[in-house]
């Protein structure tokens, strides 16, 4: 079908003038990120060009698609939204849903500096306000400190990292933890909410390895009671091993709606990232497949375009 064509059934398609769900698959299961902005640009009945530079959705339509998907539609939607825009609406559902911890740190984790800060323009163009400022406000427990530096940084990504500093680093974590630092609440510890909100990935990595050489542990083994920093380090240096345990989470019988709901979420920002590497590890950890895991839990449209999503690695 010429890309033209593509784009026509599409837009038929959202605005309510029946819908093709097997074509809306096979289309924009395979489309890049160029061609689903292409199509961003190219429906102005269906998406807005907001004045920080990125297309979103009509609020409208958004809800029109409840109604037409059912749960296909959110894969749907999130899959064919700007990335700004994506991610800022997961922070917001997340943050007033729960609020749902992990999802905010994940964002503010594994994108980079100016992915990060993109959402962050998109949240102000989307609410009249920003992320900062709604979980300063929302968050009540002893997280709040880490989740606002998190969602406010803009690491350095190049390549050079201070190893020496990296390893000193590593050695004042590690004595934080062994005298006992970590059971009066490391979450809400200066230095270490410092490292690891400021300090670049490369710079990260190297505590991790450093603080390993020093204890014989990793480092997010040694916070396995202090879940979201846990969830931190893992999103900087292992976020491989973060998602799969986040799918391996989500893809089971009788887990609640917000549980079940990763899975779109984790596939649907992944999928052109580093799903190869996700799979991988998913299939080390649990000894299935995903393909064959999503085989057997979902089901029809939904679990066909999960899996077209999830096959554009290989």
């Amino acid at each position: 079908m010429a890309a033209s064509d593509e784009i026509g059934s599409l837009a038929r398609a959202f605005s309510g003038l029946g819908v093709d769900e097997k074509a809306l698959i096979s289309i924009l299961g395979n489309w890049h990120p160029e061609q689903r902005q292409t199509f961003r640009k190219g429906t102005r009945d269906i998406f807005i060009e907001d004045e920080r530079q990125f297309e979103r959705w009509s609020d409208h339509h958004i809800l029109q698609l409840r109604y037409e998907f059912l749960r296909l539609k959110d894969a749907i939607v999130l899959w064919t939204m700007h990335p700004w825009e994506r991610d800022a609406r997961l922070l917001k559902e997340s943050l007033y849903r729960g609020p749902q911890y992990n999802v905010l740190i994940e964002i503010a984790c594994t994108r980079s500096s100016e992915e990060l800060l993109g959402a962050r323009r998109a949240y102000h163009s989307l609410f009249d306000r920003s992320i900062e400022e709604d979980v300063a406000f929302h968050v009540h427990s002893p997280e709040r400190k880490l989740l606002v530096a998190l969602l406010s940084s803009y690491r350095y990504e190049g390549p050079k990292v201070n190893d020496e500093m990296a390893k000193l680093e590593a050695k004042t974590i590690f004595d934080a933890v062994r005298g006992g630092a970590i059971h009066k609440g490391l979450i809400e510890d200066e230095v270490l909410v410092r490292i690891l909100s400021t300090r670049s990935k490369l710079h990260i990595k190297a505590i991790y390895k450093h603080y390993n050489e020093i204890s014989g542990n990793y480092l997010d083994e040694d916070f396995h009671s202090d879940l979201h920093i846990k969830e931190t380090i893992q999103c900087l240096c292992t976020p491989k091993a973060y998602f799969s345990e986040v799918l391996d989470a989500s893809l089971r019988y009788n887990v609640d709606e917000i549980t079940k709901e990763a899975v779109t979420r984790v596939i649907a920002t992944r999928a052109d990232v580093d799903m190869k590497e996700i799979k991988e590890e998913y299939h080390r950890k649990c000894g299935i497949s995903l393909p064959k895991k999503i085989e057997d839990i979902a089901n029809g449209n939904y679990r066909d375009f999960l899996l077209t999503l999830i096959a554009r690695g290989d």
